[in-house]
């Protein structure tokens, strides 16, 4: 995100007029008929949460990424302050969550007596976890310091908390846990950010860890790469690239998945290639798909000859190519590449793990999956047990969701300000910034720095939180 405390007033956001709202299909309105947490029971007891935003996203059309980061050359990103008009309204806490959306793979790998299955189910858990941010181009709030989220999904079995635990850097700590306990996830997420001029890359530093209880298993990788381009002009549109390793730590095997930049054609792009070897580095199997639609897996035998095959088949394509096609594509290859294909099945294949359909109104929901719709869902009674410093209570945000721009851009300011005013407050003092819920340590797994749960959350014992809305 860009957001910060220590931004220059003349990016503020209050000092642009937001433009008009786009219209919702009528049809496709909010199914509860509720808005902010009156959540419909269904006949099974389950929760229904809500399917659609109390109100549709704002155009953006009238505002240009490039006219605010021109006067920022040479700052650093983490320190511009962008019009609220290209957030969307959730926090970067509430983003993380959206790791959890297909937790199903998990319970996979939980089922599973085979390791390699459950290597299969652990490297499709990865790659889903980066698929809800496909379209989605609105940066997500920055946590204030402090800022807390948690979400308990009995329909789902796990809970999960996150901290903003560092504001520079920005680092989010996160701990979830099924409540069968057969599972924890944890880790922590400092994003860098890169300027490239018509580009902006964030690579989201950070240890991710996934223990399998049952199994004594644990898991570690880190995410790949995430561009958004055409930041200057043009439709934005963002990519996952670069290589993403899977360590199980108590058998020794490795998954290697291989997300691919999308070339000088655009045909790589979305794709997910690699394999899973054993502690002797021999290829178990193959992974291959799209990080936007799907992953398989097959055996490396029957993958090397289909490759072959298809080689031999696009050697002889390559030569029907005239010059003026090659001309046309690269000519487009700086807009935003379209998805011609599908993922080619090699027979034999097996699924792994396919996406969720997103609701009908999603474009004109931020292109929110169902599962983000109900992240900043506010239900009746919540506020008595939630903890005073947890996202749903930001007003920026809740305005923000409810259509209330104008209000929403000065809450942003009061809070920015507001930190700033205790951050000076503790200097002058020389009080350091203690975190509630979690604590720096090391990652008993691979040795790297990291933050942990301390434990406790879910005792609700708030007195203590700090007051920062």
């Amino acid at each position: 995100g860009f957001d910060s405390d220590n931004s220059s007033g003349d990016f503020s956001e209050a000092n642009h007029k937001v433009p008009e709202m786009l219209d919702l299909d009528p049809h496709q309105s909010n199914r509860t008929g509720k808005h902010n947490g009156q959540t419909e029971i269904q006949e099974n007891g389950i929760k229904r949460h809500r399917t659609s935003l109390p109100a549709p996203m704002f155009s953006r059309s009238d505002f240009s990424v490039w006219s605010i980061l021109k006067k920022c050359i040479g700052l650093e990103l983490s320190k511009i302050t962008m019009p609220i008009v290209f957030n969307e309204p959730l926090s970067f806490l509430q983003r993380i969550t959206e790791y959890m959306e297909h937790i199903y793979l998990i319970n996979k790998a939980c089922s599973h007596a085979d390791p390699l299955e459950r290597m299969q189910a652990v490297a499709a858990f990865a790659v889903s976890a980066v698929a809800s941010q496909w379209e989605r181009t609105g940066k997500p709030f920055n946590p204030l310091l402090g800022e807390t989220y948690e979400l308990t999904r009995e329909d789902l079995g796990f809970r999960f908390i996150s901290e903003q635990v560092s504001h520079h850097p920005p680092i989010s700590a996160f701990y979830s846990e099924g409540l069968n306990k057969d599972f924890i996830f944890h880790g922590s997420i400092y994003p860098k950010l890169k300027f490239w001029g018509k580009s902006i890359e964030a690579e989201p530093r950070g240890t991710i860890t996934l223990e399998l209880l049952k199994h004594n298993e644990a898991y570690t990788w880190t995410n790949p790469t995430c561009c958004v381009h055409n930041v200057i002009i043009g439709k934005l549109w963002l990519e996952q690239y670069g290589v993403v390793e899977i360590v199980n730590h108590s058998t020794g095997d490795k998954c290697v998945l291989n997300f691919k930049p999308c070339g000088l054609f655009g045909k790589e792009l979305h794709r997910v290639e690699g394999y899973i070897q054993d502690k002797h580095r021999k290829k178990l199997c193959v992974i291959y798909g799209k990080w936007t639609e799907c992953l398989w897996c097959t055996d490396p035998t029957t993958y090397e000859t289909y490759k072959k095959s298809e080689k031999r088949g696009g050697e002889q394509k390559k030569k029907s190519v005239s010059e003026e096609d090659i001309k046309s594509e690269n000519d487009e290859a700086d807009d935003m590449p379209e998805v011609q294909d599908t993922v080619q099945f090699i027979p034999g294949s097996k699924l792994l793990w396919r996406i969720n359909c997103r609701p009908p109104n999603s474009s004109q929901m931020y292109n929110f999956t169902s599962f983000a719709v109900s992240l900043n869902e506010l239900e009746k009674g919540m506020e008595a047990i939630l903890a005073p410093t947890d996202c749903r209570l930001r007003p920026d945000i809740r305005n923000m969701e409810n259509g209330n721009m104008d209000v929403a851009s000065k809450e942003k300011e009061r809070l920015e300000e507001k930190q700033r005013a205790a951050r000076k407050e503790r200097a002058k003092d020389e009080v350091e910034w203690h975190t509630r819920w979690f604590h720096q340590g090391t990652n008993p797994y691979t040795g790297t720095p990291d933050w942990l749960y301390s434990g406790g959350y879910f005792d609700r014992n708030f007195s203590d939180c700090p007051d920062i809305y």
